[in-house]
């Protein structure tokens, strides 16, 4: 992006080429039936040209790439009139992605998750957080509040089926 800003095209046009590249995978993760992933990509590298200027060196280039790629995605789905939806059954595999490869992706669904989770009240927030992020056994999350195991799983299981309720999930079955 730098060589790009100081007006070498080889440069530029490689980091345009891989970034499309990283761009279908991202937009071929997330977009529903309706909404066409290639069309997203187009308008995002179209928006990152034109507003290459506003790039801040001292920032990581992906993350800000993300951030217009995120934008561009909920726009879409606004003009769609479109919902993404993640069921309440699938929270395990959303907790556990944030343990795999960093990236400003990964500081993205950190940020997102803290948001959405700070609708819940603390303790359960914790609970969840220690047993689904941290890794915790429900035993030691119940000695670390001094609850019941049962008591622990109640909590999460409530905590969760909040959070499908309030972001378009459905039932939370288990814990």
């Amino acid at each position: 992006m730098l060589a790009g800003l100081a007006g070498e095209a080889e440069p530029y046009r490689r980091l345009l080429d891989e970034l499309s590249r990283l761009l279908r995978a991202f937009y071929g993760r997330r977009c529903p039936p309706g909404l066409d992933a290639e069309d997203l990509v187009q308008e995002t590298l179209i928006a990152v040209h034109s507003r290459r200027a506003t790039y801040d060196p001292g920032q990581p280039f992906t993350a800000w790439a993300y951030a217009i790629a995120r934008y561009k995605l909920i726009d879409a789905l606004r003009r769609a009139r479109l919902h993404l939806r993640a069921p309440a059954e699938e929270a395990d595999a959303l907790f556990s992605a944030l343990d795999a490869a960093g990236g400003a992706e990964a500081a993205m669904a950190a940020r997102d998750l803290e948001r959405v989770m700070a609708v819940l009240p603390a303790r359960t927030r914790d609970l969840i957080r220690e047993t689904k992020i941290d890794g915790l056994s429900t035993r030691e999350a119940a000695q670390r509040h001094g609850m019941t195991e049962s008591a622990v799983k109640v909590a999460i299981h409530r905590g969760l089926k909040s959070l499908g309720g309030q972001y378009g999930g459905s039932d939370v079955e288990g814990d």
